[in-house]
């Protein structure tokens, strides 16, 4: 998978890995990093499908409705991404913190829902719910932060609250955030983040 590797001066701190959203890229969210913590590791990945030459995780078939196939298929790839890059690039793969936004926050919050112990924690900035009727793997002490919209047409409230209650049904410990900005990602919803990380990982 194409990515940028940037060794951090803090090397007990979570790796940071960015997951952009439909369209960016690689660089898109290593800004946010900087924002979350400036001492980190970062891993920053672009996503192998093409929508219309715009870079994505997985395919979906619809506004809000992905391709299940695809995104199993996906979630797997990035999952031995990850075992890999921590082996080429030696940091600890149990010590990765996910900063998603839309499509890459679903293909954060897919991994939790498939693999246990993939991520230490997560920022997903806007998700959904990326798949329906699956056990989640045992999320005991995983800290998630959601930032969400009241007024997001393409994540809907609803579909923010489904997420969080699957996500603490499996034991994890979700806050939600919430703004008025529509699926824009807004300055203070990233200060809640960077906040948020401070009181988990600091």
């Amino acid at each position: 998978m194409k990515h940028i590797f940037q060794k951090g001066s803090d090397s007990n701190a979570p790796v940071l890995l960015l997951l952009h959203g439909t369209g960016g890229n690689e660089r898109d969210l290593l800004p946010l990093a900087q924002m979350i913590n400036p001492g980190s590791s970062v891993l920053s990945v672009r996503g192998n499908v093409l929508e219309n030459g715009m870079p994505r995780f997985f395919r979906r078939l619809a506004e809000g409705v992905f391709d299940e196939e695809d995104l199993v298929f996906r979630t797997k790839e990035l999952h031995d991404f990850l075992d890999q890059a921590a082996a080429e690039y030696q940091f600890d793969r149990s010590n990765i913190v996910a900063i998603g936004y839309s499509n890459g926050a679903n293909i954060a919050g897919s991994l939790l829902f498939h693999y246990k112990d993939t991520l230490r924690g997560a920022i997903l900035h806007h998700p959904m719910v990326s798949r329906r009727g699956i056990e989640l793997p045992e999320l005991a002490g995983v800290p998630i932060f959601m930032g969400a919209g009241t007024n997001d047409p393409i994540s809907p409230a609803k579909e923010t609250e489904e997420l969080k209650q699957l996500f603490t049904e499996a034991g994890a410990q979700v806050e939600v955030h919430w703004e008025h900005f529509g699926h824009q990602l807004s300055p203070t919803e990233v200060d809640a983040a960077a906040n948020w990380y401070r009181r988990n990982f600091a």
